[in-house]
């Protein structure tokens, strides 16, 4: 070890964690623990996504497929429905088309 790196760090890990750590050396091409750890330390990253938009958007779309039944049913049962209430079905899934491809946009620039 040179002088400059005389500090020591230690971690416990799993079996599981170990073979994880070590599956994951071995598909970039590094066999030494210590400098794919370190590397890994120094220059990785970690994504955490906030998906409250998307968890809202699943919700709207819970609500517009409900709603779809709802007409279908009433479509079987009656023989009709009303333009305008396909119209709304209509609208409401657009505006969903919209909000997942912002959303997909958004992911797509994480850097």
């Amino acid at each position: 070890m040179s002088p400059e790196k005389s500090k020591a760090i230690y971690i416990k890990v799993s079996p599981k964690e170990l073979q994880t750590i070590r599956e994951r050396m071995e598909s970039v091409g590094i066999q030494n623990l210590s400098a794919y750890m370190l590397k890994m330390a120094m220059n990785g990253f970690i994504i955490q996504l906030d998906m409250s938009d998307m968890k809202e958007v699943l919700r709207l779309m819970k609500i517009n497929s409900n709603n779809l039944n709802q007409y279908v049913k009433k479509a079987n049962e009656t023989g009709s429905i009303y333009k305008e209430d396909i119209k709304d079905l209509m609208a409401m899934h657009k505006e969903l088309l919209q909000m997942l491809g912002e959303i997909l946009e958004r992911l797509g620039n994480i850097e």
